[in-house]
């Protein structure tokens, strides 16, 4: 499942400037696609205008060659697994039954789960390290554990892409490196997986290829050695930074560099 955009312009109100200013991308299918830069480089803004959720002012969205407004909201949903930076669950809702959710887009109006559908949901379980939690109420759960139930019901929707957006926020070190792992797996069997993420370093490590958002605009594509580069990365962190090769992986590794007080509290 390919994903693109072509010159995206997405402006809020109010703003002094766009938070997506002439954004063009592709994404090809098995492909493990991380999305980075700092704090209101226009990342999640451009989450969510791949999925529809957000229509820009210029340019356009597209999967597999289609607008993404033009599809079927019910086959988007069976299609792509999408997990959101953040979610407010509002009613008592147990963990199976939120992963259940992810079935939702193959069931009809009046269908009950079938045998398919329980092993998705058992599956998708296992993967995420929840099936212990299945009978717990999700408001009772840690930010990481609620976090791993979100990508298990994404699973569970067998999709043929996931879309996530930080989805190792919160999770301790074993579950960050599952969760990877994970992703890898499932981009190597044939997903396409697109990751927004602030962890440079792992994601050199697992990526195929990602693009560097900063203010609105493309900073640098293409894959983590032609990317994470000391001058690229120094300039759109604003921050001095050093990048060496990972002796383990030979993937890059960024380690921040101390400055002076005074140049500390100018960036501040």
């Amino acid at each position: 499942m390919k994903f693109e955009s072509r010159d995206l312009v997405v402006r809020y109100p109010g703003a002094s400037q766009p938070a997506l200013n002439g954004i063009s991308m592709e994404v090809a299918g098995g492909c493990l696609y991380a999305v980075l830069g700092p704090n209101g480089s226009g990342k999640s803004t451009l989450m969510r205008s791949l999925m529809g959720v957000i229509t820009p002012d210029s340019g356009g969205a597209y999967i597999d060659d289609r607008e993404v407004h033009a599809w079927d909201r019910r086959e988007l949903a069976r299609a792509v697994g999408a997990v959101a930076q953040s979610e407010t669950v509002s009613f008592p809702l147990t963990v199976r039954e939120m992963v259940a959710m992810g079935r939702y887009p193959h069931l009809g109006p009046l269908s009950g789960e079938g045998d398919i559908d329980r092993e998705a949901v058992a599956t998708a379980l296992s993967e995420c390290d929840v099936t212990d939690l299945a009978s717990r109420d999700v408001t009772t759960l840690s930010g990481g554990e609620r976090q791993r139930v979100r990508i298990a019901r994404a699973l569970a929707q067998q999709p043929r892409a996931l879309v996530l957006d930080e989805p190792t926020i919160s999770l301790d070190v074993r579950h960050e490196m599952a969760i990877l792992e994970l992703l890898r797996r499932s981009a190597d069997s044939g997903l396409t997986v697109i990751v927004v993420t602030h962890g440079l370093d792992l994601a050199a490590r697992f990526c195929d290829s990602m693009m560097l958002l900063s203010r609105g605009k493309v900073a640098a594509e293409g894959t983590p050695a032609e990317v994470m580069t000391e001058e690229t990365l120094a300039t759109v962190y604003e921050w001095p930074l050093e990048v060496a090769t990972d002796p383990g992986s030979g993937t890059p590794r960024v380690t921040p560099q101390r400055v002076s007080p005074a140049s500390s509290r100018a960036v501040r």
